[in-house]
This record gives C-alpha cells, sequence and structure tokens, in this order.
C-alpha cells in the first residue's frame, strides 16, 4: 500500500504547476477582471460562465456550484483521481520525484489505479507505432493507410500503430513493463483467454484515443484481413479510465483551435479526423463507436463558451443512415448555446474520400456552415408528407411546428416559420407564425424557465460574471444588508490581500463577523496562523486556511472569498482597505454600545453601584473610540 506523500513535495506540486495551465486543458478560459480568469464550469451544466480561476492564488470555484479549491483539488474531481494520484499525476508534468513516507517509494506498486492504467496504453501506443512503422507483417496497415491518402508522417501525428496477428505479442510486452495480468484485463488491453490472458486486438490497425488532456485511455481497431471474424471496427470495452461517451477522437489536437476560433467539426470516423486535420480543418473530431450525445456536448461547451458566435457543424454520409444520424444530432441542439450546422457533400461523399477525390480544398470547403441543423431537420419532416393535398400539409406542420419552436433565438424563430409556411404551401403566413409561437410559449411554461433563452432576464442586462450574483454566494446570505457586504469584502481582503490588513485584521474577533459562516471563515483565518502569516507565502497561506476550515462547506467558503472580485471601482490600496477594517470595527463597537447603553439603564434604577459604574466607563470608553474610528479612520485602529 502506498504510503503518504511528503507534505514539502506536496506543496512544491502546487507551486510548479499553475492552475490556469492544468484548467486550460479543460476548458477555454477568458479575463474575468483583477487577475482572474472564469470559464464555464465543467462540473454542472450552465450558460453563462461562473466558474473563476485565480492563477495568483492557485485556487478555482464556481459561484453556480460551488465546486472549489486547488490545483490537486481541479485534477482530482475532473478526472476522478485519488489525491494521491492526482499529485502523482501533476509531479509527472513537472519532473517532480516524489517522497513517500511510511516505506519510501516503489514506483511499480505504489501508484494508483488509474495512474497505471493510464500507463499502460501509453506504453502500448508507443508499441503499436513501433510495429506499424518495423514489422514486416503490418504491410497491409500501411498499404491501408497509404491507400487513404495518409503516409508515414500522418500516421506518426496521430499516433497510429499495429497489434501483431499472434495471441499475446503485447501482453508479454507489457509484462516486461512490471504490469499484471490483472492490470491488463482491468485495462482492456488484454482478455482473459484458456491459458491466461490474450492480446484483445490483433491483426489490426490502431488508433490511440485520448481524453482531453491528451493521455490514451483506450483504442480503436480497424479490422484488415478477411479472416478476421470480428466487427470491422473494434474499440476498447468500458473501462475504469475509458467511457465511450465521454471520449472524443481528436480532441487532445483539436481543443486549443476549437477554442480559438469558437468553431467544432464533428465527423464519423477516425480517418475522417485525419483528412480534415491535414486538409486545415484542425477543429474535427469524431465520436469513438457511439451516438453522439449529452456527455460530448459537454466537452465541446466548455471550450466554445457558448458565446453568439460559436459554431458546431455535423457531417454525415448523405445515405440513409447518415441522415438518420443528423437527425439525431438535432435532437441534443438545444444543449448548445452554440449555432449548429450540417454539412453533406453533394455526392454524399464522407471527408476521408473527398480528400482522395478531390483534395484538401474540397474538405475545407465542405464544412463552411452552409445548412442549419434545424434547417435539414425540417426539410427531412417535410419530405416524408405528400404536400399536395390539404391533409398532408396539416400533419406535415403538426411535426415541424414544434422542431421551429425550439429555436432558440426568437427572431430566427419567426424567421424560420415563415419559410417553414412556404416549404409547405400554406399561403396564410401568419397561421404558422402563431402556431409556433404558441409551442415555444407551452414549452417554456412546462419547462418553468420563464423567458426565452434568448431574452435577458427583467431588470436589465445579464450582468457579467466578475460580480456574481448574491443568489448563488455560499450560505444564503442577503447582501443587500450592508453588514453582511462589508464582513464579506474584508475577508475577501484578508484572504487575497493579506498585506493591505495586516496587522490589524488579526486582532479582529471572530465575534465581529456577524453572519455565522464569515465568522467561520474568520476563526478558519486564526486557525492558520492569521493574515499576517499570508503576506509572506500568500499561497501556502490559503492552503493552511482551507485546511483549518471545519467542514467542506467552510471549505468552500474560503474558496470562493479567495476567487470573488473584490467589488472595488477603483484601487485596491490601503485606503480601501482601512475603510473595511474601521466598517466592521465601528459595527461591533455600536453593537457594543448598544448593549451596554442598556445595561447602563437597567442597573441605573436599583442595581448593583460597582457593576453601573464599571458599565459606564466602559461605555465611555467605547465612546471615544468610536469617534476616533469617525473622526481618524484606520489610523485609530
Amino acid at each position: 500500500m502506498a504510503g503518504r506523500i511528503n507534505d514539502e513535495d506536496v506543496k512544491a506540486v502546487r507551486d510548479a504547476v499553475p492552475i490556469d495551465a492544468v484548467v486550460s486543458e479543460y476548458l477555454q478560459l477568458r479575463n474575468a477582471g483583477g487577475g482572474n480568469l472564469k470559464g464555464l464550469c465543467p462540473f454542472h451544466d450552465e450558460k453563462s460562465p461562473s466558474f473563476q480561476v485565480s492563477p495568483s492564488k492557485g485556487l478555482f470555484h464556481c459561484f453556480g456550484c460551488q465546486e472549489g479549491g486547488d490545483t490537486i483539488t481541479f485534477v482530482m474531481k475532473i478526472d476522478h483521481l485519488s489525491f494521491s494520484e492526482a499529485v502523482e499525476r501533476l509531479a509527472a508534468q513537472a519532473g517532480i520525484t516524489l517522497r513517500y513516507e511510511e516505506g519510501g517509494y516503489n514506483p511499480a506498486h505504489q501508484r494508483g489505479e488509474r495512474i497505471r492504467l493510464v500507463e499502460a496504453h501509453k506504453l502500448a501506443a508507443e508499441w503499436y507505432a513501433e510495429q506499424l512503422a518495423s514489422l514486416a507483417e503490418a504491410e497491409a496497415g500501411r498499404v491501408f493507410l497509404a491507400g487513404r491518402g495518409f503516409d508515414q508522417a500522418a500516421a506518426l501525428h496521430f499516433g497510429v500503430g499495429y497489434s501483431p496477428q499472434g495471441w499475446d505479442h503485447l501482453t508479454r510486452f507489457l509484462r516486461g513493463k512490471g504490469f499484471t495480468d490483472k492490470e491488463l484485463v482491468l485495462s482492456g488491453l488484454a482478455q482473459e483467454g484458456r491459458r491466461g490472458p490474450i492480446d484483445r486486438f490483433r491483426g489490426r490497425l490502431m488508433w490511440p484515443i485520448r481524453d482531453i488532456g491528451g493521455e490514451v485511455v483506450g483504442f480503436g481497431a480497424r479490422k484488415l484481413y478477411e479472416a478476421d471474424n470480428g466487427p470491422k471496427y473494434l474499440n476498447t470495452p468500458e473501462t475504469p479510465i475509458y467511457k465511450k461517451s465521454q471520449v472524443l477522437y481528436g480532441i487532445d489536437l483539436a481543443k486549443k483551435e476549437i477554442a480559438k476560433v469558437s468553431r467544432a467539426v464533428v465527423v464519423e470516423g477516425y480517418t475522417d479526423v485525419m483528412a480534415c486535420h491535414l486538409a486545415g480543418v484542425t477543429t474535427a473530431i469524431a465520436t469513438c463507436g457511439t451516438a453522439f450525445g449529452g456527455e460530448h456536448i459537454k466537452i465541446l461547451r466548455r471550450l466554445l463558451m457558448d458565446n453568439g458566435s460559436a459554431r458546431v457543424i455535423f457531417t454525415f454520409d448523405g445515405d440513409a443512415a447518415g441522415q438518420k444520424a443528423a437527425l439525431r444530432a438535432f435532437e441534443d441542439d438545444q444543449k448548445f448555446a452554440a449555432e449548429t450546422y450540417i454539412a453533406i457533400a453533394p455526392d454524399g461523399m464522407d471527408p476521408c474520400d473527398l480528400r482522395l477525390a478531390k483534395g484538401d480544398d474540397a474538405v475545407a470547403d465542405l464544412v463552411e456552415p452552409r445548412t442549419p441543423l434545424f434547417e435539414f431537420a425540417l426539410r427531412q419532416i417535410v419530405a416524408r408528407y405528400d404536400l399536395d393535398t390539404p391533409g398532408g400539409r396539416a400533419a406535415a406542420l403538426d411535426e415541424a411546428a414544434p422542431v421551429v419552436a425550439r429555436i432558440k433565438n426568437s427572431g430566427a424563430q419567426h424567421e424560420v416559420a415563415v419559410q417553414l409556411a412556404g416549404l409547405l404551401g400554406i399561403l396564410d403566413t401568419q397561421f404558422v407564425v402563431k402556431r409556433v409561437a404558441q409551442l415555444a410559449r407551452w414549452a417554456r411554461d412546462r419547462g418553468g424557465r420563464g423567458p426565452a433563452p434568448d431574452r435577458q432576464q427583467r431588470g436589465g442586462p445579464r450582468q457579467d460574471y466578475a460580480a456574481p450574483a448574491p443568489a448563488v454566494r455560499g450560505p444564503a446570505l442577503t447582501l443587500r444588508n450592508p453588514v453582511y457586504a462589508t464582513e464579506r469584502e474584508l475577508l475577501k481582503l484578508a484572504l487575497q490581500r493579506p498585506e493591505l490588513v495586516s496587522p490589524a485584521f488579526d486582532a479582529y474577533g471572530v465575534d465581529e463577523f456577524t453572519a455565522p459562516p464569515y465568522a467561520a471563515v474568520r476563526q478558519a483565518i486564526l486557525d492558520a496562523g492569521g493574515a499576517e502569516y499570508g503576506t509572506a507565502d500568500p499561497q501556502e497561506y490559503l492552503v493552511r486556511v482551507r485546511e483549518a476550515a471545519p467542514d467542506d462547506t467552510v471549505r468552500a467558503m474560503v474558496t470562493e472569498l479567495a476567487v470573488e472580485a473584490i467589488l472595488l471601482r477603483r484601487e485596491v490600496d490601503e485606503a480601501y482597505a482601512g475603510a473595511q477594517l474601521v466598517t466592521v470595527r465601528r459595527r461591533a463597537v455600536e453593537r457594543r454600545i448598544r448593549d451596554l447603553s442598556s445595561t447602563v439603564a437597567r442597573l441605573g434604577t436599583g442595581g448593583d453601584p460597582a457593576q453601573l459604574a464599571a458599565a459606564q466607563n466602559e461605555l465611555w470608553i467605547l465612546q471615544q473610540y468610536d469617534q476616533a474610528l469617525r473622526e481618524r479612520g484606520a489610523a485609530a485602529l
């Protein structure tokens, strides 16, 4: 069993791997102001970015679902790793050798399951690629690739390989690298045979399937020989690291360009992805033996950021199966904020065949957005009815109108409704428009979502998430209450800019924060050594405060306050920090003055004279202190 990772090494990993570099491997980030970055949260569905990253603090926080933490936490959550596995992965990226307590470090046995399975796939991918390049038997694979326009350089770029026809070539190779039979079967690289594990893939052309972080998690294997009785394409089975509904072939190569140009091209196969990329369409991706679905959409939405110019283009074969796939994709259209299109070559060729027949330019032209997916769906529906009869036109309208009602933009919805009337040959255009509008309204009412997705909520334009709405800020607190708002602001300063509030802040009592969640954060700061500790090592200070939090709720609040923008319309400086310190202190003093005034009044009607004198003396001192704070500000602290 693995020993505990040395604390110094954990800190070294946190410091060595920038959190924005790690997060940007999974989603697009853009400037949120105040040194922070923002993007669509990878942990829940949302339409506007509430996920913020603070590179200077090494923290992330989602103001929507309250997930938050440091670089290690992010890797743990996004890839479902244990703490040790996440640290090991980041350490490998940074070139840091980890030390383990309670027995030292044994690299062959002390890595988590996922790390082991990923490493096995990495070695397998390299081995398969070597076989394709050098093995005489692999000539069939090389001929197949050449026949589709792919040379050795293309195979190398995409990591294409070859699995020999023998029973256990890869199995014996990986055993020699220290992997157990149990690990090989669990990984999907081997399967149980009569006398032990044998290779799952034999005599096939191999495409490594990588996750969005670039790690090989599975393979797609294409049949080459007639004697092979298996399916044309055989994929890795479901494993702890491979879920076909959650991976997209080529996403590791395409993700940066997708985020840059806000466009993704979805094709049907591995060779289509290769053809598109080689033709300059480097945003091409494909599913792996399954229909394009909701989990795939989540991956793309995080990269596209759902801005108004985002485009998703589906390319399908022009045959009946391809058209059916296009209509199936349209079923998930509303999960995108991006506009969706379909591209089908006039002669029905897929991108790979099109590149062979007509060259790279033809592939580039194919994926230029031409036909909106909803328009394609409408034409497919209308084509099934006899529009020469009133009954046929009415039936076509019944099926097509709900499709138009699903269009996000209300202006586009009206325009397409007019087009639908023309397609159907219905002269009363307004009848069709009203029918569509009625269906759209009913759909909104049933869903309880209020305004259509393209409208802003009442009360003004939707705000940028640099200043998150109070309704999603951790524990329920009414930030219209100026007391809570100022306490929150002071805690943000103590966590983000401790040098501006130290050492005065460390003299503040927990009871000076009236909101229980804020009092808990104040206690965590105290337990971590105080804000003054943060002036020496800001990132380690935040780590200590989060570790000092008594539970996940308070820990999430710490992260939220450490990432949230300071509510300021000018520079964050000592004057602003001093104003927050003074406001929180004066309110605490005023509360105590009210309590003492009540005590003096009570004791003045027959109470203990000594107690009355003490209360009067404390009251006078606090009144003088309050006056000094009012007149001299932070200098009186």
